[in-house]
């Protein structure tokens, strides 16, 4: 377990529900991310798009292939919220990097420091592992992040359109791919 401090009121105080721990998910935490996964699905207004599976998440973070990796918001006895990252890589840097799939804090450990210490986490693991840059995506209607990211000094990327294929148009694009050799 690691310690974080909370950034946002300059130290290692502790919080009001205890002090802030910030950790790697372990395969027991499965169940409780996946109930976070629904919360921020809530959030968004996405529920309907949630089809994660405990059995899914326990496979994409810890089998014999990560997909991704996770680390955990405690205060006290409390899951206060969760980071979920995985791997990319820029060509023009030649430098790993990480993308930030979600940052998600529960409501009532919001403006404590806990999506603070969560991304100072992620930032510092992408630091130690020599990356050139992080990286996410905001919905355009959520002020609250988009505030807390400019506060941070995050740089928006508005040049940069988000594109995705899911489902059928993925299916079909990927029948067009011509065959491997071997």
């Amino acid at each position: 377990m690691t310690r974080t401090p909370d950034a946002d009121r300059g130290g290692s105080q502790p919080l009001a529900g205890g002090e802030l721990i910030v950790r790697a998910a372990r395969p027991r935490d499965a169940a409780e991310l996946l109930v976070l996964f629904g919360e921020l699905a809530e959030y968004e207004r996405l529920r309907d798009e949630l089809r994660a599976t405990e059995e899914l998440v326990r496979e994409a973070l810890f089998g014999a292939r990560p997909a991704a990796e996770a680390l955990i918001a405690e205060c006290g006895s409390q899951l206060a919220g969760y980071a979920l990252f995985f791997p990319t890589f820029s060509s023009f840097l030649a430098l790993p990097g990480v993308w930030l799939e979600d940052l998600f804090v529960r409501p009532a450990h919001r403006g404590a420091g806990v999506g603070r210490a969560l991304l100072a986490a992620v930032a510092a693991l992408v630091h130690e592992r020599g990356g050139g840059r992080l990286e996410w995506a905001a919905l355009d209607w959520n002020e609250l992040a988009l505030g807390f990211y400019r506060g941070i000094g995050a740089q928006t990327m508005g040049e940069w359109i988000t594109h995705r294929l899911a489902g059928e148009p993925l299916a079909r694009l990927a029948a067009q791919a011509p065959a491997r050799s071997s």
